[in-house]
């Protein structure tokens, strides 16, 4: 009988130690930064002569992010994404549409002229945080880089009376470039650098070829 009751109280150890150790493990891998919400002030590189920008060029960007862990502690880790983003520029850059082609001309006379962008993005990120199963406030520095796909464009403009919009074609479809985020807690930089011109190479203003390069900067908010 006293057997029974040692080999009873054995398989019981290794049951609860087993169980302990499963849950230990568990709790050690742990995933951070599930959904991203950005807001950013969105820089034109690479103007033609008398270009220029105007006004509050903005961007809004949200999804949501796979997180994997590549070390037990899980300071270390790949985010795999999806989401959507707006980015509006304001320039004296003014397009009109006549008879059916995309016309470009420079006007610093014009009340307002704006560029707005909607695009599917995929981003794929490095990420680096001193964070713990347990610790929602740590550093995070994550690098990596942003695909996008473009699924519409409008370009409008308003002078005095005037206001004219209309779905613009010309610009480049497939879109990447680099990112960096970093900070603390709830309050991230963010920063992209566009690898790929705006439009595609194609549209031509004052006899030069246009070859706006984005650049993204601002703040990006992440959640479990």
């Amino acid at each position: 009988m006293r057997y029974i009751v040692l080999l009873a109280i054995l398989l019981t150890t290794g049951i609860v130690k087993a169980q302990l150790t499963e849950d230990n493990a568990t709790k050690t891998r742990y995933f951070e930064d599930q959904f991203y919400l950005g807001l950013s002030y969105n820089f034109l590189v690479n103007h033609p002569e008398g270009s220029n920008q105007r006004n509050l060029s903005y961007g809004l960007q949200g999804g949501i992010i796979k997180d994997m862990p590549l070390n037990g502690s899980g300071t270390k880790a790949i985010g795999i994404g999806v989401g959507l983003a707006l980015n509006s520029y304001y320039s004296n850059l003014v397009a009109e549409e006549i008879q059916d082609e995309i016309v470009y001309r420079l006007d610093d006379d014009i009340t307002r002229s704006k560029l707005e962008t909607h695009l599917v993005e995929f981003p794929l990120e490095f990420r680096w945080r001193n964070s713990t199963a347990d610790d929602y406030k740590f550093w995070r520095i994550y690098t990596g880089i942003k695909a996008a796909y473009l699924i519409g464009a409008r370009s409008k403009f308003v002078d005095d009376d005037i206001k004219e919009g209309f779905y613009n074609t010309d610009l480049e479809r497939f879109q990447y470039g680099l990112t960096l985020s970093f900070g603390y807690n709830t309050f991230n930089f963010h920063a992209y650098y566009a690898l790929s011109d705006l439009f595609n190479g194609t549209t031509i203003v004052n006899g030069e070829v246009l070859k706006y390069t984005p650049l993204r900067v601002g703040l990006i908010f992440y959640i479990l």
